[in-house]
């Protein structure tokens, strides 16, 4: 059974970090696109950034929405099978729910190019 997991999620203040992780449980993630998303209240779902398939290293594409270019990074730890995101100098917009998503071979910006998807870390960005 293929599982993802987010973690690192929480309350921060204007300005400040926040380094999110999503493990995955019966896929090998270094094979998987890789993809987070973000909801906020009474908005639709967004891309926010998204790296390819890199085998058995730790580099591969990245493609981020213009919102967080410059302030969020994505990296790969495949020893501990994780993807993880870190955001910095995050304002109140980037308050949602934040979402990883994977698939096999194949990466992009939209949720259903996706075959698996975790339940979600809530980030709340305060004033």
């Amino acid at each position: 059974q293929v599982q993802l997991v987010e973690s690192g999620g929480g309350l921060v203040q204007a300005g400040g970090s926040l380094r999110l992780s999503c493990v995955g449980s019966g896929l090998y993630l270094g094979s998987c696109g890789m993809g987070w998303f973000r909801q906020a209240p009474g908005k639709e779902r967004e891309f926010v950034a998204a790296m390819s398939w890199t085998g058995g290293s730790t580099g591969g594409s990245t493609d981020y929405t213009d919102a967080v270019k410059g302030r969020f990074t994505l990296s790969r730890d495949n020893a501990k099978n994780t993807m993880n995101l870190q955001m910095k100098s995050l304002n109140p917009e980037d308050t949602a729910v934040y979402y990883c998503a994977a698939r096999k071979f194949a990466w992009g910006r939209t949720w259903e190019q996706y075959d698996y998807w975790g339940q979600g870390t809530q980030v709340t960005v305060s004033t």
